[in-house]
């Protein structure tokens, strides 16, 4: 089982969900986050005055699947995620050791 976290640019987030819905992934979390990569934040102008704005707002979503749906996933976020221009996010896959539902006490993959 694999930890699939996101960080993606917030007008993306219905994509990505329809993308993963499509495929068959049937639950996901999602989180208002901030911050920087390569594009090192933007200045804004406001009332006149110029801000410096260091951390960019994204979304956190992050998905538990198994290990055949990993690259099925990937996939459905890159395309419907990416832009092509800087600031579209980064994915990353972290082994899960143990899943439980609280509800059942199902574990492992009967748990996702």
């Amino acid at each position: 089982m694999k930890l699939i976290t996101a960080i993606v640019k917030p007008p993306k987030l219905e994509d990505v969900r329809s993308a993963l819905v499509n495929i068959g992934i049937e639950g996901m979390t999602t989180s208002e986050v901030s911050g920087f990569g390569r594009q090192k934040g933007h200045t804004e102008i406001y009332r006149g005055a110029e801000y410096e704005i260091s951390f960019v707002p994204k979304v956190k979503i992050e998905v538990a699947v198994t290990n055949e749906q990993v690259e099925a996933v990937i996939e459905a976020i890159t395309s419907s995620a990416g832009t092509g221009n800087i600031g579209d996010g980064k994915i990353f896959v972290i082994d899960l050791g143990e899943t439980v539902r609280i509800r059942t006490g199902e574990t492992g993959e009967d748990a996702l």
